[in-house]
């Protein structure tokens, strides 16, 4: 397996900054010579469903010119099912799971040497604007764009002065596949409905909206390439066009299968600077070198004559500076709005490979905002009434540990080949690459999400899981691999109980989860220690604790767990992450909950020091409880 080498530690922060400034200085010589601009256009919740792409359903003229005159990349992925990581992604250069950003939404920091990769373009006299969003889970710091706006554009930089150009349309979000009233464009009969969705007149309704919604983006696109033309710009402009993650409809955005994470980039180089190209470029050609989010800095960075910095994750496929290609794609998924999970997976040209480390959490977890789509109410509603065929119930169910998808003959992953004895050796390949990329990242989303921010309060989270002392990933990610495997073996049950007195909490929170996965069986193994855990110091522990019992326990259990658990939910007391996790855990004792009822309706939903971006979840998650606990038998 070949990973990029990452220093383990940091340049003292005046010497990193005197490299920087030097290659800067160095690169600052190339103003006397010709330096491409480079023009990112970008679209939001949209897979490649583009006739560039073979789409012969797809609507899209501009973007098949582009891809005409350009290069096509068969395989691109956004590292991230959902936009705020994945534009965190792109940002910092960064996995969010090594700056715990992962999060949808969140807000931590990067270390000040690590700079956003639109600054090293800025000092290297490039003028760069964003139009406009930014939605990252990091703080800025420093003037990262010249502008940030709906008004950035190129035209506003000095004379001469190359340029960083970033247009993002949003007329593909999932909010505007749902809007009503709409009148079809593309007809729903003729939509391609995957196997995994019901194949119901609410479904194709919103994936003909969606096709309708990506020819608009198309014409959007047009219009900006047609000013870069008028502008005499386009033989200087290298341009790119990306969508950010998958297709805004449930079991895309959210999940990092191939059609959450499966995105379109298409390249285009003018004759001036095909020397930046790939060997392999041409005019109308298609690579399937497997690129990511994560080489879109790099690549920017090699593509204006500057050597990206070392702290970078990934790799540059473009430019002076062109890597080598990697034999993996990675990516991921975390806590997705009010809801906690915690998925990595894997893909090299042909399998996709996905570590479910909470496999007792059900694939749709309701989501507040994502339960405006109609196609999620009648997908559920289906399921509900047991008329769903056995593959379309799976995103309703426990998801297995482990997941295997052979995408060649199975491009709509439904077939899970982890269990196939002629498919073990590649399991176990992908299961090692999986682990080795985690701990290579070190990789901070294994730990609760309070104690991503507890543990790193004195530096930042990358700093944090870079410290031994401070994060013992090892065995950190040992306890989540042996929680979340499922096993009834005495030897693992005998290992979670011994978890649960490990000395680190992150430890004891995952031998907990354990017991709690393996359900009334686990927690008859471990009812004293899971006892002994409601009075654990670390109220991560408690709560997973409280979970078990409460779920599985007696009545007198119950009655335990509640009271910790309600101890635990306010906001304002615990902070947002506490009180997200607790009422997560409320949420999934049901009706059981119905003694505490009073409580949650009083209970205050905001924690006065959390950013305003998690604002929405406590509430959301009151809100649910409530009208669960409400509702009839």
């Amino acid at each position: 397996m070949v990973l990029r080498l990452f220093r383990p530690g940091f340049l003292p922060a005046s010497l990193f900054m005197a490299t920087i400034l030097f290659s800067v200085g160095n690169n600052a010589s190339f103003a006397e010579e010709s330096r491409p601009n480079i023009l990112w256009v970008t679209s939001e919740d949209n897979g490649p469903h583009l006739g560039a792409y073979g789409d012969a359903f797809a609507d899209t003229p501009n973007l098949d010119g582009l891809a005409e005159r350009g290069f096509t990349y068969l395989n691109a992925w956004s590292t991230a099912p959902v936009c705020a990581p994945a534009r965190t992604t792109i940002i910092s250069g960064l996995y969010p799971t090594s700056t715990g950003s992962e999060h949808m939404r969140s807000m931590t920091r990067l270390p000040e040497q690590m700079l956003m990769f639109p600054r090293y373009l800025r000092e290297a006299g490039y003028y760069c604007t964003n139009n406009s969003k930014e939605d990252y889970n990091l703080e800025k710091t420093g003037m990262v764009w010249d502008e940030s706006s709906k008004e950035a554009h190129w035209n506003k930089r000095k004379p001469g002065q190359p340029f960083f150009s970033v247009f993002n349309f949003t007329v593909t979000h999932e909010s505007q596949i749902r809007l009503r009233p709409h009148t079809p464009v593309h007809d729903p009969s003729r939509v391609r409905v995957p196997a995994y969705h019901p194949d119901t007149p609410e479904v194709r309704r919103d994936w003909a909206q969606y096709y309708d919604k990506m020819t608009e983006m198309d014409e959007l696109v047009g219009g900006i390439l047609g000013q870069l033309e008028e502008d005499g710009l386009a033989e200087d402009t290298i341009v790119f066009y990306w969508g950010d993650h998958g297709a805004g409809m449930p079991r895309s955005k959210r999940w990092p299968y191939n059609s959450g994470l499966h995105v379109p980039l298409i390249v285009s180089i003018p004759d001036k600077f095909r020397h930046l190209a790939p060997r392999y470029y041409e005019a109308g050609g298609k690579t399937d070198r497997l690129v990511g989010f994560i080489d879109l800095a790099p690549t920017v960075l090699s593509l204006a004559g500057i050597e990206p910095p070392l702290f970078l994750q990934g790799h540059a496929f473009l430019g002076e500076f062109e890597d080598p290609e990697q034999p993996y794609l990675y990516g991921f998924r975390g806590r997705m709005d009010e809801r906690y999970d915690l998925l990595r997976c894997v893909r090299d040209k042909r399998y996709v490979y996905i570590r479910n480390f909470m496999p007792h959490k059900i694939y749709g977890q309701y989501i507040a905002y994502m339960f405006q789509m109609p196609t999620t109410q009648i997908w559920r509603e289906l399921f509900d009434q047991g008329k769903l065929e056995e593959h379309q119930t799976y995103f309703w169910r426990n998801k297995p540990p482990e997941e295997l998808y052979d995408l060649g003959e199975d491009p709509d992953e439904i077939n899970n080949l982890a269990d196939s004895p002629a498919h073990e050796a590649i399991l176990k390949r992908f299961r090692q690459a999986q682990r080795e990329w985690v701990q290579s990242v070190r990789d901070v989303g294994f730990l609760p999400e309070s104690e991503i921010h507890s543990r790193s309060r004195s530096s930042n989270p990358y700093e944090m899981g870079h410290n031994e002392e401070l994060y013992p990933l090892s065995r950190v990610l040992k306890s989540a691999e042996i929680a979340s495997n499922l096993s009834m073996e005495e030897e693992i049950l005998s290992d979670l109980r011994k978890g649960m007195w490990d000395p680190d909490s992150a430890v004891r929170y995952w031998a907990a989860q354990g017991f709690l996965m393996r359900g009334e069986e686990g927690i008859e193994s471990a009812r004293e220690v899971l006892l002994q855990a409601l009075q654990d110091r670390s109220p991560n522990v408690r709560i997973m604790s409280a979970q078990a019992l409460g779920q599985y326990g007696s009545d007198e259990d119950v009655s335990r767990a509640l009271s910790v658990l309600i101890e635990l939910a306010p906001p304002d007391r615990h902070g947002v992450y506490v009180s997200m996790l607790a009422l997560n855990a409320i949420d999934a004792l049901n009706g059981k909950a119905i003694s505490v009822r009073t409580q949650i309706e009083q209970l205050p939903t905001s924690d006065p020091s959390a950013h305003r971006r998690m604002r929405a979840y406590v509430p959301n998650l009151v809100k649910k409880i409530l009208a669960d606990l409400d509702a009839p038998d």
